[in-house]
């Protein structure tokens, strides 16, 4: 199978604009989600996908492959899949360009699913620990089958534990999944999604992976320790900035949080 990584990164965020540029120990944070991506042999590419010239601009200064995509695409997923279409690939993965830390095991362990042929999406999810992450909108949940293909995804918090009244002593009695929001998909399927309408669930939820769910598709879960820390807000960087210089973390480096 040839595997391609895909990193979508759009300039305009409303709570930190020109996030991918954003520095992280003297460097942009799309060359350390770049730079971590290619650590997987299993990709025969990475390429970044972006509407911006700054970034193309920025991708380019360190070498890394860039792409122009067109600024009406709605979403990642319409930029990966705009590439996807003219490129000589089996199996896309959709790796957002706020994961500075992202886990290269994390992204192996995404494309294994794909051995078996009915496989057409997987997604990593991870076991919650702290029931403050069981109500935390920002957080989704997901719950799983015995096949380990997600149910569902919400914000709020799934399953719910009847008999238990203290919802700090849920994760106690049962495993709960937070998911982790990077994707992989087959050629074929990627297209046939991005052809599909806005679904109901998605529009309510905000959560465009329903859109799968609700007409009927499957995604094949992977369960995974790593824990997804997406940069959002400065806040968000001045704590990894002092946690990458407290810790000596590099790009190239394997870094378990």
């Amino acid at each position: 199978m040839k595997i391609i990584c895909v990193i979508p990164a759009r300039f305009a965020s409303s709570r930190l604009p020109g996030k991918p540029l954003a520095v992280i120990a003297g460097s942009p944070m799309i060359e350390w989600v770049y730079r971590r991506a290619k650590l997987v042999r299993e990709f025969s590419q990475v390429v970044v996908a972006t509407d911006d010239l700054r970034i193309k601009h920025a991708v380019e200064s360190f070498g890394g492959r860039v792409e122009m995509t067109p600024e009406d695409l709605a979403s990642g997923t319409d930029r990966v899949a705009h590439l996807a279409a003219n490129m000589d690939g089996d199996i896309f993965v959709n790796l957002q360009g706020d994961e500075p830390l992202v886990d290269p095991g994390v992204l192996q362990a995404l494309i294994k699913p794909f051995t078996d042929p009915e496989v057409q999406m997987t997604t990593p999810v991870s076991a919650i620990e702290h029931a403050a992450d069981l109500t935390d909108p920002n957080k989704v949940r997901v719950v799983r089958d015995q096949n380990g293909d997600a149910l569902y995804f919400s914000r709020s918090v799934i399953p719910f534990i009847r008999d238990v009244k203290n919802v700090t002593d849920w994760p106690q009695r049962n495993i709960f999944y937070k998911h982790i929001g990077i994707y992989a998909y087959r050629k074929a399927f990627l297209a046939l999604l991005t052809r599909l309408p806005v679904s109901e669930l998605e529009s309510a939820e905000k959560l465009e992976q329903l859109r799968v769910l609700e007409n009927g598709y499957r995604i094949r879960t992977v369960l995974t320790r790593y824990r997804a820390r997406s940069v959002d807000t400065p806040e968000d960087l001045d704590r990894l900035n002092k946690e990458v210089e407290k810790k000596n973390i590099t790009m190239d480096s394997i870094y378990e949080n």
